[in-house]
């Protein structure tokens, strides 16, 4: 089957949690489309290990054009600061709120500290990166896309995920009143929702994408038998998905293609949803 081909020539795109996963593989695909991409992350370098150069040098190299950013979602300053280094292009044209973090813990054995920690980056952070971006553009009176990285988490509990999956729909309920708040404004907010995808966090073990680190938080106590959904996946189409397959799906609600979707929340998930 074909390849649908995007351009977005003089464009500036933003994506946060771009070193590694989706986020490096979105970033790039945009660079390839012509975009001028802010790369933002915690960290320059990539984390798979058969990777050696950082992202916005692949674009580069590519023929592309990007910068990176060092950037901590969680602190809306330092989001506003990647918003600072766009308008030195022109102003962000397409925001990716992409950057998160998972935790693997029951109800039980969640602690405060790892639920705040967790709602700082895949909420808070998905919060400012919205906020931001929609203030700058709408100070340049420019339209423009903004898109949040969900989940399949975002609908679906998961045994061990009460931390996850509680941000993950926080950032699906953020999409949807953003698109609404801004509709008028002509800044369309969409989300998509990745399944259980193939990247370093997922090595062995098959979960949700994570991003930024895939450190598990547990304690003493005895941890809940997961149901079946959780310890055997169940993906009509057999197999994970790849950073590589999700990127397209960000292409399309950025483009032009998609002018008239706003507040969708995009499955690529394999069919997941769907048992």
């Amino acid at each position: 089957m074909g390849q649908i081909s995007y351009d977005f020539t003089d464009e500036t795109v933003i994506v946060t949690g771009a070193t590694s996963g989706i986020g490096r593989a979105v970033a790039r695909r945009f660079g390839d489309a012509g975009a001028t991409v802010i790369v933002a992350d915690i960290r320059e370098e990539p984390k798979e290990k058969a990777e050696s150069a950082p992202t916005a040098e692949l674009i580069e190299d590519g023929g592309g054009r990007a910068t990176f950013v060092e950037t901590d979602v969680s602190s809306p300053t330092e989001i506003v600061s990647v918003i600072e280094a766009a308008r030195e292009f022109g102003g962000v044209d397409v925001m990716v709120n992409n950057a998160g973090i998972y935790r693997h813990a029951s109800l039980l054995e969640t602690d405060v500290e790892s639920f705040d920690q967790v709602f700082g980056i895949n909420v808070r952070g998905v919060f400012a990166g919205c906020r931001a971006a929609a203030r700058d553009m709408l100070s340049r009176e420019d339209p423009g896309s903004i898109i949040n990285t969900a989940s399949i988490s975002s609908e679906y509990a998961q045994t061990g995920h009460a931390m996850y999956d509680a941000s993950k729909g926080a950032v699906m309920m953020l999409t949807r009143v953003a698109a609404l708040e801004l509709a008028s404004h002509d800044i369309r907010v969409n989300a998509v929702a990745p399944g259980i995808i193939e990247t370093t966090f997922g090595s062995g073990n098959p979960e949700p994408e994570r991003h930024v680190d895939d450190q598990f938080i547990h304690d003493e106590m005895e941890i809940p038998e997961v149901s079946g959904r959780e310890r055997d996946p169940v993906i009509p189409m057999g197999r994970m998905g790849s950073p590589e397959e999700m990127a397209g799906s960000y292409l399309f609600l950025a483009a032009d293609d998609a002018s008239y979707v706003t507040g969708h929340l995009l499955y690529a998930d394999g069919g997941y949803q769907i048992v």
